[in-house]
């Protein structure tokens, strides 16, 4: 069966897209209220104002220990001349927050009472009318507005209340999402045994994600059934949906322009599409459709253009049901590590990792693939590059909105360079004793790292940086590269690397000379990095050109991504740790043990975060946590290299 291909309408810049939004939907019916406990309401939006039914205090109260007073008594005393009182008669005995006695208007407190006897009392200064007293209402007046409508209940917000005697508010009700996960290759993970995980498939995790974001902007969800990709189902499910009590409807994956995309036809069949594609990336295929004056988004199936479509559009018009702002994001101006291309005519959603190095908030990329999740899980900040800039200079000041609160990017020990697993494990136990301290890791390569430093960016640099003249690592590297920067070269790891081929090493490749051979393909890592170095020597020595080697064109940033190709079968082999063969069991060639080390610029070398880096990288357990990745050697972990 053959698909027609879907077709983008006109596109839309992002704030016209939001404008059509709101035109369309700005005047949506009211949410229903509801009337729920003070307590319960804590986090929901009042429906309507609250009134006081009490006054907070309802009666005058004591608010010191002491002797509650007739003011006028008491005037004319002094040290000269103190005043006496009896007891009973002048003057009544309470504690803070008794109910004051009739006819007294005044408390005095019991450390400046001088006791007679028994029935008598001394005091030296005269009280004034109301002193130490709380009086009616001096909180809350009986019928006075607490809280408007609209106004979002706090827990502080519960002591107010009860306290005026309101004991239930008027709520606006949730709003309600439905959402519709749709692909035929889609498979539910609560469903899901591992080892019957098939080539082809695709968990089905946007729902759950989008759904938590939904709870997060006050509102509540409901999964449908997953539905395959056929535009007759994924029509009956909206006619249903319409149809229910919900406020807004997403139909997740199908509104690309892609040949088997169904959720664009299935909402034009039944209503009418105002936008179908917007200039963002990631985010670009978002549809905003109408079916009987609902609003209905057809969200791309890629989680990161599924968040972010999610967050411009749905993410404001739920908070508009709720009459809430939108809550913003703070901003920090940042500095980014390297030069950042981007492409004319798009708005750039680009993620980020960032920390704190010479006074100033650097701000290094992550992956940019719209499924990456995880560049959204290790994202500290998101910078928009609009649509008019075709990139960033590294020299450049732009803005970055924070995913994580500042404090905690001001505590990041920013590291660029070569990629290793040890320093996962190097991560994990900095957090594990020191929660407050993160470890950020940007894989770079190399030289990379070496030129990081020159250019300020980063706390400290990975590097293994093989000397082809004399077999020594990185120290000719830091002579050559950065002659006039102070460093510190700590040895990290010895590690084992080599070919990473597939279980059973079913093209019997036995060493570098294999991996020219026609019938092998390579995946290679990126120019700069100590990987790429090493091969070309080896090449090199064995006289075999870039040219005869099938995919040494072919870039991976790590060891992890290099032996996911393998794994894969996309290629036969790579060259990689082989603590990264070892994770994914695939078999592994020997071809050199290296050296791998961290360049630390003399600026950073005491500071605290670096001085706790040092400490762990010597701790017993991060030395036997990194042996049993297999392929390392911790013997002279720690050493302070001569430079």
């Amino acid at each position: 069966m053959k698909f027609k291909r879907n077709v983008y309408l006109k596109m839309k810049t992002l704030p016209e897209a939001r404008d059509i939004l709101f035109q369309t939907f700005g005047d949506l019916p009211p949410l229903p209220a509801e009337k729920i406990s003070v307590p319960d309401a804590v986090g929901r939006v009042l429906a309507k104002p609250v009134n006081a039914r009490l006054s907070s205090p309802n009666f005058h109260l004591a608010a010191m220990d002491g002797l509650a007073v007739k003011a006028k008594i008491t005037f004319g005393a002094s040290a000269a001349a103190p005043k006496a009182l009896v007891v009973g008669r002048d003057a009544v005995y309470v504690n803070t927050g008794h109910i004051l006695p009739q006819d007294t208007d005044a408390v005095i407190m019991v450390e400046n009472v001088n006791e007679l006897d028994e029935e008598r009392v001394e005091i030296e200064a005269p009280a004034f009318p109301w002193q130490n007293v709380r009086r009616v209402g001096e909180d809350i007046v009986a019928t006075e507005l607490l809280f408007p409508q609209n106004h979002v209940i706090t827990p502080y917000c519960v002591g107010a209340l009860l306290a005026g005697g309101v004991f239930s508010v008027a709520v606006k009700s949730k709003p309600k999402v439905l959402i519709i996960p749709t692909g035929s290759e889609l498979v539910d993970w609560r469903n899901l045994q591992l080892h019957d995980f098939k080539p082809g498939q695709v968990l089905e995790t946007n729902s759950f994600v989008l759904g938590k974001l939904v709870e997060k902007c006050g509102g509540t969800f409901r999964r449908h059934e997953m539905v395959v990709d056929d535009t007759a189902k994924i029509k009956q499910a909206l006619k249903t949906a319409v149809k229910d009590d919900y406020q807004v409807i997403m139909v997740l994956g199908g509104s690309s322009a892609g040949s088997e995309d169904f959720a664009k036809t299935a909402i034009v069949d039944i209503g009418e599409i105002k936008v179908h594609g917007v200039t963002i990336m990631p985010g670009k295929p978002v549809v905003i459709g109408s079916v009987e004056n609902k609003p209905v988004f057809g969200i791309p199936g890629y989680p990161v253009s599924a968040i972010i479509a999610f967050e411009q559009f749905v993410q404001p018009l739920l908070y508009l049901l709720l009459g809430q702002p939108q809550p913003q994001r703070e901003t920090i101006a940042v500095q980014p590590t390297k030069k950042i291309a981007s492409k004319l005519g798009v708005e750039e959603f680009l993620r980020v990792k960032l920390g704190e190095v010479g006074g100033r908030i650097v701000a290094t990329p992550l992956p940019r693939g719209a499924g990456t999740i995880t560049s959204i899980t290790e994202a500290d900040g998101i910078i928009r590059i609009p649509n008019h800039v075709e990139g960033i200079n590294e020299t450049e000041r732009v803005s970055a909105e924070l995913l994580r609160p500042l404090p905690n990017i001001r505590r990041t020990i920013v590291i660029v360079g070569s990629n290793d697993n040890s320093l996962e494990v190097l991560a994990d136990q900095i957090k594990a004793g020191h929660s407050e301290l993160t470890l950020s890791s940007s894989h770079v390569g190399s030289l990379g790292g070496l030129m990081a430093i020159k250019r300020g960016v980063c706390h400290l640099a990975g590097t293994h940086l093989l000397d082809t003249e004399d077999g020594s690592y990185n120290r000719s590297y830091l002579k050559k590269y950065l002659p006039d920067t102070a460093v510190k070269l700590i040895h990290l790891v010895h590690r084992d690397q080599g070919l990473i081929v597939k279980p059973g090493n079913p093209k019997e490749i036995h060493g570098i000379e294999d991996i020219g051979r026609k019938d092998v393909s390579f995946i290679n890592r990126q120019v700069g990095s100590g990987t790429r170095i090493l091969l070309d020597y080896k090449l090199n020595q064995l006289g075999i050109t870039a040219d005869a080697i099938n995919g040494y064109q072919n870039e991976e940033f790590t060891h992890m991504a290099v032996a996911v190709s393998v794994l894969s079968g996309s290629e036969d082999t790579g060259l990689g740790i082989y603590a990264a063969a070892k994770a994914l069991n695939l078999d592994f060639i020997p071809v050199v043990t290296e050296q791998y080390d961290l360049v630390v610029p003399q600026e950073y070398f005491e500071t605290e975060p670096v001085q706790i880096l040092l400490d762990i990288i010597n701790s017993p357990a991060f030395k036997q946590r990194v042996e049993a990745l297999g392929g390392y050697n911790t013997q002279n972990t720690g050493e302070i290299i001569d430079t």
